[in-house]
């Protein structure tokens, strides 16, 4: 009779989890130019709209393929970032780099692997260019100064222990900061600047706007 509930017992563990495949539902690269120590350092922000029978919490592992420059990066489940939007849910990352150079352009294959060993893929064509110099802002006398040609452009705002808070979208790209309603709590600010046409946006160092 043990022996006949140990043997249940596998076989309603087993049929717990499904074999079916995960899916890919959706996703995106974008490049994000960031100011590092030597220069403008180019990142992927990768994501992608995920679905398993099992939940979420089935899946295990994203790759991130170049196969024509046999790159490969692996992001666990334990290192993805987790949104949620509009009911949907995505997980990705946005630190795809590569120690020099620029992060080729061309087709990069996405391969999803849930706990159960089952994975599926799905291609992600990526051939958006830079086209506008990194931007920069400037704070001084009070007023805050934005040298972009990038088509939109955003503060991301944070507290002093470097908290989000929140986003202002521009409409001017000089003007006194007073005029921008920043809220007590922020104190450094950072400019976003993107060109969603061609997938890019650029991240400046953040700048206090409290001296």
């Amino acid at each position: 009779m043990k022996k006949f509930f140990v043997i249940v017992s596998i076989v309603m563990l087993s049929l717990s989890c499904s074999r079916a495949k995960p899916d890919i539902t959706f996703g995106f690269l974008q490049l994000v130019l960031y100011q590092g120590d030597s220069g403008v350092q180019e990142h992927f922000s990768f994501f992608i709209i995920p679905h398993d029978e099992d939940g979420i919490d089935n899946l295990d592992k994203l790759y991130l393929y170049n196969d024509k420059e046999q790159l490969c990066w692996e992001i666990n489940n334990d290192e993805w970032i987790i949104q949620q939007d509009d009911y949907r849910t995505w997980i990705g990352t946005r630190s795809i780099t590569i120690p020099e150079g620029t992060l080729p352009r061309g087709v990069y294959r996405a391969v999803l692997v849930n706990k159960g060993g089952e994975s599926t893929e799905r291609n992600f064509p990526f051939d958006g260019n830079v086209k506008f110099p990194f931007p920069d802002i400037v704070i001084s006398g009070g007023n805050y100064i934005v040298n972009s040609q990038w088509p939109v452009n955003r503060l991301l705002c944070y507290d002093a222990l470097g908290t989000f808070v929140n986003q202002i979208t521009l409409q001017s790209l000089t003007g006194p900061i007073s005029q921008l309603n920043l809220s007590s709590n922020i104190v450094t600010v950072a400019l976003w600047a993107e060109d969603e046409a061609n997938s890019c946006s650029a991240y400046t160092n953040v700048v206090n706007v409290r001296n």
